[in-house]
């Protein structure tokens, strides 16, 4: 007997991603509260947990990622993921209030745009600050 592939939809081949849990990251929303000033300090200065890679002590903000060294965290910021996510993470989350002047009550106006560093440039500034 020939078996026939399942598909999830047929007229959009990429709903079969949006399905898939495997890899699932975190929305923009979630991180732009990470990127806040006291979560951003918990995330960067985590405790030892030897059930993560790099131990916990390699972690991309923007990403929401771990790394197992310093060497991959500073190669991961030149990559085109990473890039892509920063240029996203530009524009401010949409709100309730934006939500609503869209549908027509009050005046619309456009996502306001908002500048991102990565972070070993935030981290930089700081040592020479503290130096």
């Amino acid at each position: 007997m020939v078996y026939k592939r399942k598909k999830y939809s047929s007229g959009d081949t990429n709903l079969k991603k949006k399905y898939r849990t495997k890899r699932r990251v975190k929305d923009l929303d979630q991180i732009d509260e990470d990127l806040k000033e006291e979560n951003a300090k918990e995330l960067l200065n985590q405790e030892i947990d030897f059930d993560k890679p790099g131990n916990a002590q390699f972690y991309c903000l923007h990403c929401a990622r771990y790394f197992i060294n310093s060497s991959a965290l500073q190669e991961h910021f030149k990559t085109k993921v990473h890039k892509r996510r920063l240029k996203a993470l530009q524009e401010e989350p949409y709100t309730i209030e934006d939500s609503e002047r869209a549908a027509g009550h009050g005046s619309f106006s456009q996502p306001l745009k908002r500048k991102i560093e990565t972070q070993c440039v935030l981290e930089n500034k700081k040592q020479k600050i503290n130096s």
